[in-house]
């Protein structure tokens, strides 16, 4: 399984644990809510769910709804495929929450990762932080060596481009310690205390477009599409 497969495949387990969905459904939270997959597209998404479902992970069911039953016959349609996580598939989802190996720090993993920190346990969510900003801080220690070598070799807008690369990961680390202090402040986002949040609950919001409520998500509406 290559890295970005993988990192897919999570994500559809995490938010195949807030509620069953269709494939179109599922396409819009990943591209929404996890800007990360914003590139993805049906014929990526559809061969991951044909994966999990072949693992044991996912089921797929028809549609519930009695207009889903009432067009199939009348229009030709087939009725919509509802993926639904399945115990093990659970239980999987929850051993990935618990790793913390290296992977987990990279670029889009971590914002993977992020996304479904309210599903995970605070001393995970530590070394997940901590490892990321190590990872940052290692790579911002490159990028100044390697600018005082090249300084004067670089025409203005290089050397621009180069500094506004710092400042962007000096920018995430400034983020990242200030998430570090308040989980060891035994704080959620919102400054509740830990006794108060820590609860594995998916409705907390977080910075960035992450997961919010099923509620805030159903006021769009469903789709008429179709999975394919």
């Amino acid at each position: 399984m290559s890295r970005r497969s993988g990192i897919l495949e999570f994500a559809i387990l995490g938010l195949l644990r807030e509620s069953p969905m269709h494939g179109y459904e599922l396409r819009k939270r990943l591209n929404t809510s996890l800007g990360v997959f914003r590139a993805f597209s049906y014929g990526t998404l559809y061969p991951c769910l044909k994966t999990l479902v072949a693992s044991g992970w996912l089921i797929e069911e028809s549609g519930g709804a009695s207009e889903d039953a009432l067009a199939a016959p009348l229009t030709g349609r087939r009725a919509k495929i509802v993926y639904r996580l399945t115990a093990e598939g659970k239980e999987h989802f929850e051993e990935l929450l618990s790793q913390t190996g290296p992977d987990a720090y990279e670029d889009e993993h971590f914002a993977a990762r992020f996304a479904f920190f309210g599903q995970t346990s605070r001393d995970v969510r530590m070394r997940v932080l901590e490892g990321r900003r190590s990872r940052l801080e290692e790579r911002l220690e490159k990028m100044r060596a390697s600018l005082a070598r090249t300084r004067e070799r670089l025409d203005d807008y290089t050397l621009e481009l180069q500094r506004h690369g710092m400042e962007s990961v000096e920018r995430e680390v400034r983020w990242l310690n200030e998430l570090i202090e308040s989980e060891r402040a035994g704080r959620d986002l919102k400054g509740t205390a830990a006794g108060e949040s820590d609860s594995q609950d998916t409705t907390s919001g977080a910075p960035g477009g992450l997961p919010r409520s099923r509620e805030d998500d159903s006021r769009t509406g469903p789709s008429d599409d179709t999975a394919t």
